[in-house]
């Protein structure tokens, strides 16, 4: 059976889909897996061993010059080469009108989120087959619910706590930066950026947290996304008062997938909510997230491993703070609080 997956973005998004797909390589033998996705995480669904192909979307940068002549001409030999493969199943499982116009196009039976479980639920009038899945789930079970009835096969343990990524990822050797950056010392992670500053860390607990590790032994690596990221994490080992070899802050941003295997590596991470928390999920790394103003209960990272720090403010998506609310939003993401979690 092959069937042709249409989850685009986001990085989270990406990965909450993982567990569906183990479900349904576990269910169908012979299952062959093509996934439309963004092309910015393009190097991601090939990390499962059910995925053949897949199709890289500039669907974001197409936006910014829709009618222009080379986004009309990368358009068209997109389709034409998503055309040439007929598909047992088309699976939308984003649930957006976006997602439903890719489904659309696409050669194969079409099936997706019904009007009452899609995020936009005009999406659901272009399948020919439609699922219901309770919304008040997180997006991992309701995936898995929308793959299983779209395939036909009973789901197994729904259990949060023992979700299964699947990933391929045991053969992954250590990158060559471990070896010489770290000297293959044990290390942890601190992912500090995100796209919103009310979801970020104080410095000064990050810089309380890097000081205890690093008298316990234990090396810090600080990734960043951009120049903003680079200064603070250059920041916080400065005024840790680390020395050169207790901490790493890569000159460059890394790739994705070094950024998986920096991960994979590690004795654990402490994350604020970004898309990094769920690659460090699926990989089974200890992790600890803070979610300072946002709820992890629909969408936040999930894994056996996984520790939720959640602030009272955290289900209210806070992108400015009133008069008071800075300080209590770090009520139980002290450093303390994320002590107690690390190995």
């Amino acid at each position: 059976m092959r069937i042709l997956l249409i989850k685009m973005s986001s990085m989270g998004d990406v990965f909450h889909s993982f567990p569906a797909l183990t479900d349904a390589m576990r269910a169908i033998p012979d299952l062959q897996v093509d996934w439309v996705v963004e092309e910015g995480f393009a190097e991601i669904p090939s990390w499962h061993p059910v995925v053949k192909n897949v199709y890289p979307i500039g669907l974001r940068r197409w936006r910014k010059g829709w009618f222009q002549r080379d986004t009309r001409l990368e358009r068209s030999a997109f389709f034409k080469a998503l055309k040439q493969n007929h598909y047992d199943l088309v699976v939308d499982a984003q649930g957006l009108l976006k997602s439903a116009w890719v489904v659309r196009k696409a050669e194969g039976e079409k099936v997706g989120f019904d009007w009452h479980s899609a995020r936009e639920p005009l999406a659901s009038w272009f399948y020919d087959r439609k699922v219901r899945v309770a919304k008040d789930q997180h997006a991992i079970t309701r995936l898995r619910c929308l793959m299983a009835q779209s395939l036909g096969y009973d789901l197994p343990d729904l259990n949060e706590t023992k979700v299964e990524y699947g990933l391929d990822h045991q053969a992954w050797s250590k990158p060559e930066f471990l070896h010489t950056q770290l000297n293959d010392a044990p290390y942890w992670v601190g992912l500090h950026g995100t796209t919103w500053d009310t979801k970020l860390w104080p410095e000064r607990y990050w810089v309380a947290l890097i000081r205890h590790q690093a008298d316990k032994g234990l090396k810090v690596v600080l990734p960043w996304g951009d120049e903003e990221e680079k200064a603070r994490a250059k920041r916080l080992v400065e005024k840790a008062n680390l020395v050169f070899d207790q901490a790493w802050v890569p000159e460059k941003r890394l790739a994705l997938t070094d950024m998986a295997r920096l991960l994979k590596f590690s004795e654990f991470v402490v994350s604020v909510d970004t898309g990094l928390s769920h690659v460090a999920a699926a990989l089974d790394v200890p992790m600890v997230v803070l979610y300072r103003v946002t709820d992890p209960k629909l969408v936040g990272a999930l894994g056996p491993k996984v520790a939720r720090l959640v602030s009272p403010l955290g289900p209210q998506y806070l992108k400015q703070f009133a008069p008071g609310q800075a300080e209590r939003s770090l009520e139980r993401l002290g450093v303390t609080d994320v002590l107690r979690h690390v190995p």
